[in-house]
């Protein structure tokens, strides 16, 4: 639904409860009157009744859960509430336009039970709307919180996957070429024969063998890690299969082959599922074998 769509269904949402409220106005107020209301009263009353029945209607909108519930409660009641003074004032013509007390109802259990509705009313506004203003209130300090936590632990988490150790990149050593030996220039002196400087021979040059270029391979980064923190190891040593069969016959030494189940024997002695029914078969085989001995020594 697009934005002009919900502003035009709002719209008409307002027009269809303003103009529910001014037909109950009058009904409202002329109760209010023969309860006892003076004029002021009587034209603040039908705020009391219906303005706390928009209220709870926005607070059911906004609220959810228990509250929601509350709220459609509060709603529905005082909704019920508006219908029984609509139908008195519809019930008794003496009511219209009346401006002093009247009973409104013949009956005098019916007329109590009705100037009890009337008169609790605004009482009931004042201690249902604040509620309704306070859950409303306290929700949306809970969702901006709610929030604020997802955003904080969305960050967190998404630098912790950011937060990678990289390998160390070794500087680049550049090596330079050893400078060529040059043999030292002979110094000839006056009056010493020359000897001919030996030649060297020239070396033959051997072709170069063509080297294949290998691609560089890259580790792949690893997440940083650290110390597992010490509530996170295992608080209990870790026991050889001789331990854990001493400790399950400690345990179980008073049981009855009934009890003696792979279950509760894991629970027992704190072990895995494939244990427990190691050690069952286990305890089972030793009974077995000293009932069998017994039998013999009583034979």
């Amino acid at each position: 639904m697009n934005r002009t769509a919900k502003v035009l269904l709002v719209a008409a949402l307002v027009c269809v409860v303003g103009m529910a409220f001014r037909v109950s106005w009058n009904a409202q107020r002329d109760v209010a009157r023969t309860v006892g209301a003076d004029g002021t009263a009587a034209l603040l009353y039908p705020f009391v009744v219906d303005g706390l029945m928009a209220l709870a209607l926005v607070a059911t909108l906004v609220l959810t859960g228990r509250d929601k519930t509350f709220a459609l409660r509060v709603l529905a009641g005082y909704a019920t509430a508006s219908l029984v003074l609509n139908y008195v004032h519809g019930l008794v013509p003496e009511l219209h336009g009346v401006g002093q007390r009247m009973q409104l109802a013949d009956w005098a259990p019916a007329n109590w039970v009705l100037v009890l509705l009337a008169t609790s009313l605004p009482v009931g506004s004042i201690f249902f709307g604040s509620d309704l203003v306070a859950k409303v209130l306290h929700h949306r300090a809970a969702l901006i919180t709610d929030q604020n936590e997802t955003a904080e632990s969305a960050t967190n988490r998404l630098g912790s996957d950011l937060h990678e150790s990289t390998p160390a990149i070794p500087p680049e050593v550049t090596e330079l070429p050893a400078a060529e030996s040059v043999d030292p220039v002979p110094v000839i002196e006056p009056g010493l024969p020359v000897e001919p400087v030996p030649v060297a021979e020239p070396v033959a040059v051997s072709e170069s063998v063509p080297v294949k270029a290998v691609a560089a391979v890259e580790s792949a980064p690893r997440r940083a890690t650290g110390r597992v923190p010490e509530s996170a190891r295992t608080p209990r040593p870790t026991r050889t299969p001789d331990e854990l069969l001493a400790e399950a016959r400690s345990v179980t030494a008073d049981w009855s082959d009934a009890e003696l189940t792979a279950e509760a024997i894991r629970k027992a002695v704190r072990t895995s599922s494939a244990n427990g029914r190691l050690l069952r078969d286990t305890l089972k085989a030793d009974r077995a074998t000293s009932a069998e001995d017994a039998e013999a020594a009583a034979a």
